[in-house]
């Protein structure tokens, strides 16, 4: 399979020259073979501390490793990523974090409501899109949530990394068209690959839907 085809037909973005460095790693990682797993994971990590586009990565990783790896790379790297940032936030940085969400009235909200209901609340903003990820984390850190709460919540993570997971290895099956590692039975695995993605698509927005509510009535 030709990995960078792929990645330069299914990863688009404006982000100066930031997109173009995290393909390069891409390529990088993909050359690295069974390694390449370990490398992907500290790059997710660093990327959730640095505020960097981590989503690109999610894409690049259904295209790497495909949508069952992928999406188990992406959760152990965002996980561990997201608890590097949330320690930081307790225990190096707290003045910092605490000037970045002054006057946040939701940030404020989740600071009354996780100190009672910690899983349940960091659970539902990890479903949830109305919260960025990367300040979420240490925005977190500076609130009265367990370490153990804020562990456990990151399982809301799975449905959205599938979904962009997916995404990625969609966007890769497409740009596969026309060449010569295209699938033999092209009819059979489009309609499996599109009724699949439309599946994950429709439950994901569905599961988030019903988070968005349920933290709204719980915080907002």
């Amino acid at each position: 399979m030709n990995i960078q085809l792929l990645l330069q037909q299914s990863i688009h973005s404006s982000d100066f020259n930031l997109t173009e460095i995290i393909k390069n790693a891409l390529y990088w990682i993909d050359s690295l073979g069974t390694i390449g797993a370990i490398a992907f994971i500290g790059i997710y990590i660093i990327a959730t501390i640095a505020f960097l586009p981590a989503a690109i990565l999610t894409l690049g990783a259904g295209v790497v490793f495909g949508v069952f790896w992928g999406s188990i790379y992406v959760f152990v790297g965002a996980t561990l990523g997201a608890i590097a940032a949330f320690l930081i936030g307790r225990y190096v940085a707290r003045n910092w974090v605490d000037k970045k969400i002054a006057g946040n009235k939701q940030f404020a909200a989740i600071d009354k409501a996780v100190s009672k209901k910690g899983f349940k609340i960091v659970f539902l903003t990890r479903l949830s899109p109305l919260f960025p990820f990367n300040l979420l984390n240490y925005a977190l850190g500076i609130t009265g949530v367990s370490f153990k709460d804020y562990f456990l919540g990151s399982v809301g993570m799975i449905p959205g990394t599938i979904m962009y997971v997916y995404i990625g290895s969609f966007a890769g099956n497409i740009a596969l068209i026309g060449t010569e590692a295209q699938p033999t039975n092209m009819t059979l695995t489009w309609v499996i690959k599109i009724v699949s993605f439309i599946a994950t698509l429709a439950v994901t927005i569905y599961v988030t839907n019903v988070a968005k509510k349920a933290l709204e009535e719980e915080v907002l």
